[in-house]
């Protein structure tokens, strides 16, 4: 399930980033049409469901089974993104979303022992954050000098990242979450740091 998501979100970033914006936004909307669509169909029908699950029930969480996906909930935050935010903060939110997410669930399943609440750890934040403090960097080595200024942001980016990941907002999903936090946080920090202009 993770390496879906993380090919399924890098996959949904690359064309953000590299495809004209018209047509990689059209194709955002179309999937999250066509996952709304869907989510309706087979929640409607139960025939319908048991044959979605039974075919990609390996990638489904169990209480996606009889509530929307998970993608509809990612196909809808990144959607958000697209009309609201800049093409850096929506390519550095997808980024966040499609390596920090995963990693941070794996590293607290796997070495997860001091929790901070609920199924969230100590170990899996600090994945969080060191995996967007990377992304960051390397976006952010683009600024000109000083260094400083690139490391402060790159910091800065990697908390954001972490924390829209540690926290959750009421029942809501995470793939609508946390790029959408992501991308608050990072719309206050390129204002703060007037970084708009270079890119």
């Amino acid at each position: 399930r993770k390496i879906w998501h993380l090919l399924a979100v890098g996959t949904m970033a690359a064309v953000w980033i590299y495809a004209p914006f018209e047509i990689s936004r059209a194709l955002l909307i179309a999937a999250l049409i066509f996952f709304l669509i869907g989510d309706f169909l087979r929640l409607r029908f139960p025939r319908m469901n048991r044959l979605t699950v039974k075919f990609v029930g390996g990638i489904m969480r169990n209480s996606e089974i009889d509530h929307p996906a998970g993608t509809t909930f990612l196909l809808l935050g990144v959607t958000i993104l697209v009309l609201l935010f800049s093409k850096i903060i929506v390519s550095m939110s997808m980024l966040f979303l499609a390596f920090a997410d995963p990693l941070a669930s794996f590293v607290g399943i796997k070495y997860g022992k001091d929790k901070l609440f609920g199924h969230k750890s100590v170990q899996g934040f600090l994945a969080a954050f060191v995996t967007c403090l990377i992304i960051s960097f390397y976006i952010f080595s683009r600024l000109p000098g000083p260094n400083y200024r690139i490391f402060v942001c790159s910091l800065i980016a990697g908390a954001i990242g972490a924390f829209s990941e540690l926290f959750p907002v009421g029942k809501l999903d995470d793939n609508l979450t946390m790029p959408v936090l992501s991308a608050i946080g990072l719309q206050a920090l390129f204002w703060f740091f007037n970084l708009s202009q270079y890119f």
